[in-house]
C-alpha cells in the first residue's frame, strides 16, 4: 500500500498518459495524496531499483495506472487478499484483463465483462457545420427532469435502475454534476430532456464524456452526431483533450464519434460486478 511519500511518483505515472489515467488524475487533484483514506487507497509495484512502475487506485472501483497485464495480475493477487467487494474494474485493457485473471478466482462474480472498449480522443474542435448549438450546460431547475433521464440511461446500460440501489448517492451525483457545470443537456420547449451527456471526469489536461443518452422519442432522426459535436466543443473549452470510451460492438456509436472527429487512442476494458 502506498503512502504520502509516493504521491509524486504516482503523479509521474499519471503524467505519462493523462488521458488514459484521467480518473486517477482527478482523484489526486481532489485529495492531493495517495495516502490511504477511509474511501480509497493506492497499491504500487516497484522494480528492482525500488522505482514505482505501476499503481492502482482502490475504492468502490478498481482503476489501474499501468497498461500491462503482468502488473494488473500482481494487483489482482493483492486485491484477493483484501477480501473486498467492488462495483467495477476499469481502465487500460491489458491491465484490467490482468486484474480480472486473478480476481476471477475470488468470491465476487462478474455480471458483465467488456473486454474491448476503444478509448477515443479529440483535440481540435469539431467542424462548424456539424454543430447544432442545441446542447447547453444544465441548470439547477433541470434536475427533476434530468434525474429520470440519467436513470434511464443507466438502466439501459447496466440492466437495473440506480434509484433502486444506492439512490441517495446517485441523486447526489446528478446534483453535483449540475452544480459543477458538467451536466450537458438539450431540452425542448416544454423542458423535456431531448439529449444529455456528462463530463464525468474533468482535469486541466483532459475531460471524459460519460452518460450519453438520446430520448427514445428522438432516436433515428439523425441528431446524434450534431449533439456529440456540441458536447465535444463544450468539453474542449475546459481542457485541451476530450475523451470517451465505448463498447466495440456499439458500431453505430463508434461511427457517430468518428464522424464528429474522435480517433482511437487506446483501448479500455471494464469488469462489472
Amino acid at each position: 500500500m502506498l503512502t504520502q511519500a509516493d504521491t509524486a511518483a504516482v503523479r509521474a505515472l499519471v503524467a505519462e498518459d493523462p488521458v488514459a489515467h484521467t480518473f486517477v488524475d482527478s482523484q489526486l487533484a481532489t485529495t492531493g495524496t495517495v495516502a490511504a483514506r477511509s474511501s480509497a487507497l493506492y497499491l504500487g509495484r516497484f522494480d528492482e531499483h525500488e522505482r514505482l512502475v505501476a499503481a492502482c487506485w482502490v475504492g468502490s472501483n478498481v482503476v489501474p495506472v499501468c497498461s500491462d497485464e503482468d502488473s494488473g495480475a500482481a494487483f489482482g493477487r493483492a486485491l484477493l487478499k483484501q477480501r473486498r467487494r467492488f462495483a467495477s474494474v476499469f481502465g487500460p485493457a491489458e491491465a484490467v484483463r490482468g486484474i480480472w485473471s486473478e480476481l476471477a478466482h475470488g468470491r465476487q462474480r462478474a455480471f458483465d465483462i467488456r473486454e474491448h472498449q476503444p478509448l477515443m480522443t479529440m483535440t481540435a474542435p469539431p467542424a462548424p457545420e456539424l454543430r447544432a448549438h442545441a446542447v447547453r450546460t444544465a441548470w439547477p431547475h433541470d434536475y427533476d427532469r434530468l434525474l429520470p433521464a440519467c436513470a434511464a440511461m443507466f438502466e439501459e446500460e447496466l440492466g437495473y435502475s440506480p434509484l433502486t440501489q444506492g439512490e441517495a448517492q446517485y441523486r447526489a451525483r446528478v446534483d453535483w454534476l449540475i452544480r459543477a457545470g458538467h451536466a450537458l443537456v438539450e431540452t425542448d420547449q416544454s423542458g423535456r430532456i431531448v439529449f444529455k451527456a456528462e463530463l464525468g471526469v474533468v482535469t486541466p489536461l483532459a475531460t471524459q464524456i460519460q452518460g450519453v443518452w438520446m430520448n427514445p422519442d428522438f432516436r433515428g432522426l439523425g441528431l446524434a452526431a450534431s449533439r456529440m459535436a456540441d458536447v465535444a466543443a463544450l468539453a474542449l473549452e475546459l481542457a485541451p483533450t476530450v475523451s470517451l470510451y465505448v463498447n466495440d460492438y456499439n458500431t453505430r456509436a463508434l461511427a457517430t464519434y468518428e464522424r464528429v472527429g474522435f480517433e482511437q487512442a487506446g483501448e479500455f476494458a471494464t469488469v462489472l460486478f
